[in-house]
């Protein structure tokens, strides 16, 4: 008997029906089949989920119910996985306890729970108090992400922010830890951004509109009361945010976008008075102050300072007209942030893709630097609650290295080992290898790479290879540990990042040159990196997979469009990849704050004209794609669930080949997934299992059918 005649009939995946809808703007029309999967009442379905039109719902489901069942195969595999990633996880684990005042604060994780504890103990010595316990909070919840958890300078109240939609729409609620009630009248619609007055007395948060954008800060009383504007922002392209300076001196109130910035100021002498403006907004004018000093330390990019700079302003007046250089701007050393105690400044700076600490003196004569050797690394700094201290904290970790956190004397330059991150299962860091790679980009540019595999992976070509890559917004792929990637490795993959343009590895300059106009370097860039890998013998098209979310999503399309041929297979989380619609409807969320980053092709011909030449969706053309798994969350208000949707629809209707294009929506969460720490490694773990499936069945050559087999 042919053994083709008994097997089971190829799965079919769902074919979202088109319903054409022509768009005209600025002179060009475009068509979009798939629009109808954009709920009309989105906003209402962002807060409540449960009201999805039916039919949309219908197809989401049955996308869900498609993938399920074609990689039902691999349900062993992701079991395995998971346990794995869990197995290196310390259940009962605790954060190094912050010293503030009477009391040493910290989280913990009861064994088995997926959310932490947090509690503080007297450091005189006593029984812990818990302040919150977020699992139990969390029970019976299918979402619950706890945004923000900060206790009153008395000590006397704990907030903390609570997102149970993953719409990122936080309830504020207050504590009171006398009684151990909370006070009545939650903060509803915040975006989880609060402040509370270094005098215990008030509360300051963001507003979230119903657009999702973040819009005014309010203030009330910190134990109950009438709610207060404290500024509201005219431009719907700017973000806002709350904060306290290290000195607890003042209250800081920032507007910004990816260009500009804007800081407003209250004394925390008088929490209710009126914010005092720093410096107006001048388009591309970044800066951000600290208070030291007596006097303000300002981070900027003021003067053609690409890479940042340090000035020094008077407390009287911070003006810019004030602002006197301190540290100069020097090309390529990017100074990326600062942390201000009694005596002593702290700045970050990164240098080709590493990090490094440079701590200042008092009277500015004194400084050194913090540093370590491997060719690749992840350095950080956390301010703590004390400022009248000589102790730095900061951690330090790198791809074979897992995280370790010090205390640092910054007068005698002792370093003090508080923490190691334990990994149950065991971790021998001498048995993997991790590099410092360059390709050579289109242009000539350098693009760093960062590699790990074990000692013993062959570079013949023969090894799979996962390329990860984000590009966008300024933010660097940090070169950190992850227990998560090992599962790849310890199997023979290699694991590499590639630190593309877009980002600030190599400073701001790095960052601009994946933006806008020059936004397609961030997609050569990543194709550079992946000819490199291939061609130095770290893997081969067959055997790679490509690896990125959100704005990396972006570049997921992006590059399975423009070189379908160097990839088995194509992971895209919740991706950015309907960037011309998006950018075209100024009543979604970001879509104004994100004008600065890739153009408004609203009113601009150049940057229509641009995005619609790389924005994925729109480019998909007939070709053979790569097998793909496209994931999405149904309350996502940065990535709508309604692009991965899409651009799957069209992909399929495009595809030539036969390999799969999946599509998976969590219809209980957002952008960041799955909130409990074990079932976000649950869906990485599926995500790990498409990898190795699509290479395991040889997609790229097309053997595969399509069935599950």
């Amino acid at each position: 008997m042919d053994d083709a005649s008994v097997r089971p009939a190829p799965l079919l995946p769902p074919a979202a029906e088109k319903r054409p809808l022509r768009i005209e703007q600025l002179g060009q029309v475009r068509t979009d089949d798939y629009a109808w999967l954009k709920d009309e009442a989105w906003q209402k379905v962002m807060r409540d989920p449960g009201v999805l039109r039916s039919d949309i719902r219908a197809h989401l489901e049955a996308e869900n119910a498609y993938t399920a069942a074609l990689l039902a195969p691999t349900e062993a595999l992701q079991a395995e996985l998971f346990a794995e990633m869990r197995g290196r996880i310390k259940e009962d684990d605790s954060s190094v306890p912050a010293p503030d005042g009477p009391f040493d604060y910290y989280a913990r994780y009861e064994t088995g729970a997926q959310h932490p504890v947090y509690a503080r103990t007297p450091r005189s010595g006593g029984p812990e108090e818990v302040l919150l316990d977020a699992d139990a909070a969390a029970h019976g919840k299918a979402f619950f992400d706890i945004g923000a958890a900060e206790h009153s300078d008395d000590h006397a109240l704990f907030a903390y922010a609570v997102d149970e939609q993953g719409s990122e729409y936080f309830r504020i609620e207050v504590k009171d830890l006398a009684t151990g009630e909370l006070l009545p009248g939650p903060v509803d619609s915040s975006t989880g951004a609060f402040a509370l007055s270094p005098d215990s007395a008030w509360l300051f948060w963001v507003w979230r509109d119903e657009n999702g954008r973040p819009a005014k800060v309010f203030r009330r009383p910190l134990r109950g009361g009438e709610d207060v504007l404290v500024y509201a922002e005219p431009d719907g392209g700017m973000f806002l945010s709350v904060d306290v300076t290290q000195s607890r001196a003042f209250i800081v109130i920032g507007a910004g976008n990816h260009e500009t910035s804007e800081v407003r100021l209250i004394a925390a002498t008088d929490p209710t008075a009126d914010p005092r403006l720093v410096e107006p907004r001048q388009v591309g004018l970044r800066y951000e102050l600290e208070h030291w000093d007596g006097r303000f330390v300002v981070l900027t990019n003021a003067d053609g300072a690409l890479d940042y700079k340090l000035c020094l302003a008077e407390e009287a007046d911070p003006s810019k007209a004030g602002w006197r250089d301190w540290i100069a701007h020097r090309p390529g050393r990017f100074v990326a942030g600062m942390v201000a105690h009694k005596d002593w400044l702290v700045r970050l700076e990164r240098v080709d893709a590493n990090n490094r600490i440079v701590v200042t003196a008092r009277d500015g004569l004194a400084e050194h630097t913090v540093g370590f050797d491997e060719e690749a690394y992840a350095l950080g700094v956390d301010g703590g609650y004390e400022y009248d201290t000589a102790t730095l904290r900061f951690t330090y970790q790198s791809p074979t290295t897992p995280r370790s956190t010090y205390d640092y004397d910054m007068a005698t330059r002792e370093r003090t080992l508080r923490k190691v991150q334990e990994v149950p299962s065991g971790h021998d860091p001498a048995g993997y290898v991790a590099r410092r790679l360059h390709a050579a980009a289109k242009d000539g540019a350098s693009v760093p790479i960062t590699v790990l595999m074990r000692a013993d992976t062959p570079l013949d070509g023969s090894a799979p290879l996962l390329l990860y890559g984000y590009g966008a917004y300024g933010i660097p792929m940090e070169p950190g540990f992850s227990i998560r990637s090992l599962s790849l490795v310890d199997r023979g993959w290699i694991w590499a990042t590639a630190h593309i343009r877009g980002g600030t590895e190599k400073g701001w300059g790095w960052f601009l040159d994946g933006r806008g106009e020059k936004k397609p370097n961030t997609f050569s860039d990543f194709i550079a990196c992946a000819e490199h890998l291939h061609a130095a013998g770290y893997s081969a098209p067959v055997r790679t997979v490509a690896y990125g979310g959100s704005a990396g999503g972006m570049l997921m399309g992006a590059v399975t469009n423009l070189r379908p041929d160097l990839w088995a297979g194509i992971v895209a989380a919740v991706p950015f990849v309907d960037v011309l619609n998006t950018m075209s409807d100024a009543d979604l969320p970001l879509t104004p704050p994100e004008w600065p980053e890739w153009g408004n092709p609203l009113i601009d011909p150049a940057a229509y004209a641009r995005i619609a030449g790389y924005s994925p969706y729109d480019n998909v053309a007939d070709a053979p794609s790569p097998a793909v798994l496209a994931t999405g969350g149904l309350s996502d208000p940065r990535v709508t669930y309604w692009e991965p949707a899409k651009w799957v629809a069209r992909l399929r209707a495009h595809s030539t080949s036969d390999r799969p294009i999946l599509l998976k929506i969590n219809m209980e969460a957002g952008h960041g997934g799955a909130s409990g720490r074990f079932d976000f490694l649950k869906e990485i773990a599926f995500d790990y299992a498409f990898a190795i499936w699509a290479v395991e069945h040889g997609w790229i050559h097309g053997r595969g059918d399509g069935e599950t087999g």
